[in-house]
């Protein structure tokens, strides 16, 4: 039985949803859930019981201290609420966790018992994968559902995949056949950088959820980070020949490809949100400032100083492979145009 009874009747509910692991390339994914949860001071009303899901020998649990006191925090899944007021308030629920080690559908239907009994409207499941993409262009962002309606009336793309999946696509099946509304938001990390955090990646993703809800995201510190980021791989880059002359291969082959973001629709929605954030107000402007490009904390390596990009293999077709286990793209978030292994384009799954 869920009790739900400090969580207040939501307004127009949205949930949320992001899980690290394998459909987080770059944390991107779960790092953009955490940003609302920050930005909009979530309050946490539920967290799924870590015994039922997680085997600690892979996510394994963290001692700390808070002040003499030892104590221990367990890898689970949270559920926050946050309210967005304005002239008209409403209401998202935000899940954040670590993809499961078991049980999955038990866990799909304890999330989809938290949403049926707040009145949840819509699931929006986020997620990264590693691809063929360059890291001096937009993050390609996809949005896919199983639902033939929805994907008519959003402007989405209906999944025709079939092969092995992970939680984020299983979670939008149970949201299918439980009648809920379901969308995946798919962001393309480059693979020959992949080690996270990617900003660039997360603010890809914060603002094409801010397209598909309609709601002004608050975006602090991104827009900056995303920047520095940028600037810092374009500096690791320049230091290798071989992957500078890979980065120019794919800006080549991205560039000659037909584009979403050069579409008239893409520009027409850049230039709205521009309009929606001219005014600025709290949490609007770029909040802070760009890091040095040569001391940038999330490209070093602790043990040796700055991290190099990977030199990437290079196969005859010219494309690159995804080389990390942890957001590694696999068959089902790859386009039916593209190769199953490191592919940029559109997922058809989730």
């Amino acid at each position: 039985m869920i009790e739900l009874e400090s969580v207040p009747e939501l307004i127009d509910p949205v949930m949320v949803a992001a899980f690290e692991g394998w459909n987080d390339a770059g944390d991107a994914a779960s790092t953009a859930v955490g940003h609302l949860d920050r930005e909009w001071k979530g309050e946490v009303f539920a967290a799924l019981d870590a015994e039922d899901y997680y085997d600690f020998q892979v996510n394994r649990p963290t001692v700390w201290l808070d002040g003499g006191t030892r104590k221990i925090t367990w890898p689970t899944t949270r559920l926050s609420v946050v309210r967005i007021g304005g002239e008209k308030p409403r209401d998202l629920v935000l899940v954040r966790g670590i993809e499961p080690s078991m049980r999955w559908r038990s866990f799909c239907n304890e999330i989809l018992g938290f949403a049926h009994e707040l009145g949840v409207e819509m699931v929006v499941i986020l997620g990264a994968l590693l691809g063929d993409t360059p890291h001096t262009r937009p993050v390609p962002v996809s949005g896919v559902t199983s639902d033939a309606d929805l994907a008519r009336t959003m402007d989405l793309e209906e999944t025709r995949y079939e092969g092995p999946t992970g939680i984020v696509g299983v979670l939008q099946e149970a949201c299918t056949h439980a009648g809920v509304p379901a969308v995946s938001l798919w962001a393309a990390v480059p693979h020959y950088v992949s080690q996270p955090p990617n900003p660039k990646a997360t603010l890809a993703l914060l603002n094409r959820l801010e397209d598909l809800i309609g709601l002004r995201i608050p975006l602090g510190e991104l827009p900056e980070d995303a920047r520095a980021w940028q600037l810092g791989v374009d500096q690791l880059a320049s230091e290798d020949s071989e992957v500078a002359e890979y980065v120019q291969t794919l800006e080549e082959a991205r560039d000659t490809a037909e584009l979403p973001e050069a579409s008239g629709e893409a520009i027409a929605r850049e230039f709205e949100r521009y309009l929606r954030r001219r005014d600025g107000g709290p949490g609007q402007g770029p909040g802070g400032h760009a890091t040095e490009s040569g001391d940038v904390p999330y490209l070093r390596d602790p043990a040796g100083g700055r991290t190099r990009p990977p030199k990437p293999p290079r196969p005859e077709s010219g494309r690159g492979k995804a080389s990390d286990d942890k957001g590694q793209k696999g068959p089902d978030e790859a386009s039916g145009n593209e190769s199953d292994e490191g592919s940029g384009g559109a997922p058809e799954e989730e």
